[in-house]
């Protein structure tokens, strides 16, 4: 087990224990969802984005120098010949969605970049991220992940010169021990002087990731990786426990069945440490791993809830519809030259929707009542508001003026339920999609 804290807490019986979480689990998804039905993802038209009045992009880039074991996110080796014919497939998907809008324009609040590593050809990136701002007009944030060993100097001012507004530097740790133990292929001295160069290169906001349980770490270890990265300077910091996808169906055909799941008392303690830390550094808490300095812009990759992706696996929400792409990149080029690269997708009802809107929105701990009505014209106590108020007696929200807040203490909480839920559907969904091309259907 990881760290000094090796003996099992209450919580790991609640949340791993079969039988406790099929007392729960299926019938609050009712509460949500209105049904006991799961979610099907299957082959279906994609739903155009041409009703919507603001939006948010996402690129895909499923490509590495290196390929890190514990990354279960859709990626493979670089090759240049696969890449030419990935960034045409987007130039393809990107004319399509164009298309698709019939002459709308809807606002487009942001462009997130991800990975894979988005800069292992910049030029090519730079292509693409041009491409999307003439299709859709420019966004008004930019937001890049970065790799330690492909953001060089040129690199930054490419990005620049571009249009990205801000940076994420995935550091995941500074000791050089744990950084092997998770193969990745920079050491803490990389790390820190890619973080140096990020934050000099003058963009609106640079965050650092951090991983934390990693298999042996302990907190001295992770208390030190904290204060060395605030020391730096970083706007924003994003935490995450290597928690998520080792031990799922997932995890083991990446061959990570070897590592560990981490305890809850020793998450919970490192959390402390980490919320302690960013604190006295004047950060404070805007999701549940994530912390902000007050006056900087808050670094997301997730939390839009209208969205068109692009590239392959990338997963697109209009409101109407979820679908994802396919993962395999030949096949994808493919299908986007001709006009159908979304491999599965799921209708979604109005109460659905808003079901989403609620878990994104509690994962920024954070739930604003204009925030509903506007998106929805409804008041969000009328239609959830005795789920709500059982939530405030359990201590897991707070009401305030405007809307409701997850209070500090049920941050952990909030990442064990909601982990209940991504983690399966996300195994599944991704798991069978990294198996084929093109499933007929998905089963959450």
């Amino acid at each position: 087990m990881t760290g000094r804290s090796s003996g099992a807490s209450w919580d790991d019986f609640f949340f791993d224990c079969r039988l406790i979480t099929r007392l729960w689990k299926r019938p609050l998804k009712r509460v949500l969802s209105g049904s006991w039905e799961p979610f099907v993802l299957s082959r279906r038209a994609p739903d155009p984005a041409s009703g919507l009045k603001r939006m948010g992009l996402y690129l895909h880039v499923p490509f590495c120098r290196d390929l890190c074991p514990f990354c279960p996110y859709n990626r493979r080796e670089y090759d240049e010949g696969l890449y030419g014919l990935f960034e045409q497939g987007v130039h393809d998907e990107i004319r399509l969605a164009e298309r698709s809008l019939n002459g709308s324009r809807p606002e487009v609040t942001s462009l997130y970049i991800g990975g894979g590593t988005p800069t292992v050809d910049p030029a090519g990136l730079v292509r693409m991220v041009r491409h999307l701002a003439e299709a859709f007009g420019p966004a008004k944030e930019v937001c890049v992940e970065l790799h330690p060993s492909a953001m060089d100097d040129a690199c930054l001012a490419a990005l620049k010169d571009a249009g990205v507004t801000m940076l994420s530097v995935g550091v995941e740790s500074l000791q050089d021990r744990l950084l092997g133990l998770i193969g990745r292929s920079h050491d803490a001295a990389a790390a820190q002087r890619a973080v140096a160069r990020a934050a000099a290169a003058g963009f609106d906001s640079v965050n650092a990731d951090l991983m934390f349980a990693l298999p042996t770490q302990t907190p001295e270890e992770l208390d030190s990786d904290i204060r060395r990265l605030l020391a730096m300077g970083v706007d924003q910091l994003s935490t995450y426990p290597m928690f998520g996808f080792p031990y799922t169906d997932l995890g083991r055909s990446l061959s990570l069945d070897a590592i560990r799941r981490p305890n809850g008392r020793l998450i919970r303690e490192m959390l402390s440490i980490i919320a302690r830390r960013a604190g006295e550094a004047g950060l404070k808490r805007c999701a549940v791993w994530s912390f902000l300095k007050p006056s900087a812009k808050k670094f997301s990759s997730i939390t839009r809830h209208h969205y068109l992706g692009f590239g392959p696996s990338a997963a697109s929400m209009t409101g109407r519809q979820f679908r994802v792409n396919t993962f395999d990149v030949q096949e994808y080029s493919r299908a986007a030259r001709e006009g159908r690269p979304s491999a599965l997708a799921m209708t979604l009802d109005e109460r659905l929707e808003m079901v989403y809107w609620l878990y994104w929105r509690v994962y920024e701990m954070k739930l604003p009542l204009a925030g509903f009505s506007e998106l929805f014209g409804e008041d969000l106590d009328s239609r959830f508001g005795g789920l709500l108020r059982a939530l405030c007696a359990a201590g897991m929200l707070t009401r305030e003026d405007g809307g409701y807040r997850v209070p500090e203490s049920a941050a952990y909480w909030v990442h064990r339920v909601q982990n209940e839920y991504s983690l399966n559907y996300i195994d599944r969904l991704w798991g069978t999609c990294r198996q084929e091309a093109w499933p007929e259907k998905v089963r959450l």
